[in-house]
C-alpha cells in the first residue's frame, strides 16, 4: 500500500479491499522506521488514538476521496487540536482551536489529520530547519537538504510517509522541494485555492496553497479538494474541470533556460532539463529556445519590494517585541526591517513592474502553450547550511536570491508544475517548472500527466526505502 498512488489507495478503501485501520497501521510502521533519519513528520499524534480513529472508520461509508487516509499537514497550516508552530519557538506550544481552510477541506474529504510536516521557521528560506524540530533531510541523500518551505511534505512523499501532501508556495516553496525530492509540486493559478479570511486579503496575492504528490493524477485530485470559492475573500476563481488526458503532440513550449544568463546555475542542471525537453520533443511537442522576455532585475526588484512590504505588515510584532525578536531568526527580522523602510511610492512602482510583466506574459502565452525553467538553481545542498551563499562563482546578496528562478511565475500568480527530470552525477534529484497562462491549470497538469506516464521518475525509490512486499 505504501507504494500505491493515493488514487489507487482511495479506490481500494472505497471498494473495501483494504480498511482504514490497515492503512493507518502501515503508515505508522513506516513513520517509525524512517522518520528518525529524515525528520519530515513532526507533532505526530498518539498512535493509539490514531489507530482508534482509523478503526472507527472501517465500517463507515466513505464520505470523500481521502476517506481513511493518514494525512500529515504542513506546519504552516493551523490544525484544530494539533500543535501548530510555524517552526517558531514563539509558537512551539500552540494548539489551535480551529482549522485553517486547507485543514478543514482535508477533513471534509475524509482525511485523518495525523501529524504535521516540517518547515523552515515562518516558512522563510527554501531549507526546512527550525529551532523547534531541527532539520529535515533529503531521503535520496540524508546529508542534503529536502528544500522548503514544503520540505517536510516533499521528504514525506519521497520516503513513502505520505500518499499526497499539502504545500504552500510564495517563493518556490512547492517547486524547489519537489525538485529536490523527486516528486511533483504544483503552484496553482493564484486564487484557485483561496486564502483564509484573516489579515489582509487584497494586497497579499503572492502566496498560495497547492498540492504535492508522486503522480500527477493524485496532484490533480488533491487540487480538487483544496480548490473552491471562499466567499469571505476577494478575487474568486472557478474550479476547472478535471481533464488530464490530452495529447502533447503539437504543443509549443518555450525554453527559458537561465534567462539569458541572469540566473546562475550549478553545473548539470540545464543539461538535465534540456534532456527532458528532448524527450518532450520525442513525444511530439515543439520546443523553442526563448530570449528573456522581461528584465530579470526588474522582476527581482518588484518581488523583493512587495515581499518585504507584506512581511513587515504581517510580522512587524516579531521585530518590535524584544522577547519575540530574540526568538526569531535573523532572515525574518531582515525581511521585516526591509519592509518597514519602504515608502508608498516604492511599493507603487514595484506594483507597476508587476503589472507590466503580467501584460508581457499574456502576450507570450498567445504564442506558447507553456514555458519552462529549471525548478532550482542548485542541487540539494548540505543539510547543515542555512542557505547557498554562491552559485557558480556568483555571490548571493540575500538569503533567498539563490531561488530567483521561481520569481517569474510567482510574481504574477501563474500556474507552475515542478516535474522530476531525473538525477545528476551524485544521484541527486532535480526538476523543471512547466508554467502556463493564468487560469491554464489543467493544461499544465495535462503536460505533467503525459510526462509522468512516459517517465514515472518518482517510482525510483530513495535508498532508505525498502522494496515493497506484495500482499
Amino acid at each position: 500500500m505504501l507504494e500505491w498512488s493515493a488514487t489507487r489507495l482511495s479506490q481500494a478503501i472505497h471498494a473495501r479491499e483494504v480498511a482504514p485501520s490497515e492503512v493507518m497501521a502501515a503508515w505508522l510502521a513506516q513513520v517509525q522506521a524512517l522518520n528518525g533519519a529524515v525528520n519530515a513528520i513532526v507533532s505526530l499524534r498518539d498512535p493509539d488514538d490514531l489507530m482508534a480513529e482509523a478503526r472507527a472508520l472501517d465500517d463507515v461509508a466513505p464520505q470523500g476521496w481521502l476517506h481513511g487516509i493518514p494525512f500529515p499537514v504542513k506546519d504552516l497550516v493551523a490544525t484544530r487540536g494539533l500543535r501548530t508552530t510555524w517552526g517558531s519557538p514563539v509558537w512551539q506550544d500552540h494548539v489551535p482551536a480551529k482549522d485553517d481552510l486547507v485543514a478543514a477541506r482535508l477533513r471534509a474529504s475524509g482525511a485523518v489529520i495525523a501529524a504535521k510536516t516540517n518547515v523552515p521557521e515562518w516558512g522563510q528560506g527554501s531549507h526546512s530547519f527550525n529551532p523547534v524540530f531541527g532539520v529535515t533531510r533529503n531521503p535520496y541523500d540524508l546529508a542534503r537538504s529536502a528544500g522548503g518551505s514544503s520540505g517536510g511534505a516533499s521528504a514525506a512523499l519521497a520516503a513513502r510517509m505520505a500518499w499526497v501532501a499539502d504545500g504552500s508556495d510564495m517563493m518556490g516553496s512547492l517547486r524547489n522541494p519537489a525538485a529536490f525530492c523527486n516528486v511533483y509540486g504544483f503552484r496553482p493559478t493564484w486564487g484557485l485555492v483561496p486564502q483564509d479570511a484573516e489579515g489582509d486579503t487584497y494586497l497579499s496575492t503572492l502566496s498560495t496553497e497547492g498540492p504535492m504528490a508522486r503522480t500527477v493524477e493524485d496532484l490533480a485530485r488533491l487540487l480538487m479538494v483544496l480548490a473552491g470559492e471562499n466567499p469571505e475573500v476577494p478575487f474568486p476563481r472557478a474550479t476547472p474541470e478535471l481533464r488530464l488526458d490530452r495529447d502533447v503532440r503539437g504543443l509549443r513550449i518555450g525554453w527559458l533556460a537561465d534567462w539569458g544568463g541572469a540566473y546562475p546555475m550549478e553545473s548539470g542542471i540545464l543539461d538535465l532539463c534540456e534532456a527532458a525537453l528532448r524527450q518532450l520533443e520525442d513525444m511530439g511537442a515543439v520546443v523553442e529556445h526563448l530570449a528573456p522576455p522581461f528584465p530579470a532585475e526588474k522582476l527581482w526588484h518588484s518581488w523583493a519590494t512587495l515581499r518585504a512590504m507584506l512581511n513587515a505588515g504581517g510580522k512587524r510584532a516579531l521585530a518590535e517585541d524584544p522577547a519575540k525578536r530574540a526568538l526569531t531568526k535573523p532572515e525574518t527580522i531582515w525581511e521585516i526591517e526591509q519592509g518597514m523602510g519602504l515608502s508608498a511610492q516604492a511599493v507603487y512602482e514595484a506594483s507597476v513592474i508587476r503589472s507590466r510583466w503580467h501584460a508581457h506574459a499574456a502576450r507570450l502565452f498567445e504564442r506558447y502553450d507553456a514555458v519552462v525553467l529549471p525548478s532550482a538553481q542548485v542541487w540539494p545542498f548540505p543539510a547543515e547550511w542555512r542557505w547557498p551563499e554562491e552559485i557558480a562563482g556568483r555571490q548571493m546578496d540575500t538569503y533567498h536570491r539563490w531561488m530567483e528562478v521561481v520569481i517569474p511565475a510567482s510574481l504574477i500568480g501563474l500556474p507552475a508544475l515542478s516535474v522530476p527530470v531525473g538525477f545528476g552525477p551524485q544521484g541527486l534529484p532535480m526538476g523543471m517548472q512547466v508554467i502556463g497562462r493564468s487560469g491554464g491549470d489543467m493544461g499544465v497538469l495535462a503536460i505533467g500527466q503525459a510526462w509522468h506516464r512516459a517517465t514515472e521518475w518518482p517510482q525510483r525509490r530513495p535508498p532508505l526505502v525498502p522494496a515493497p512486499v506484495s500482499r
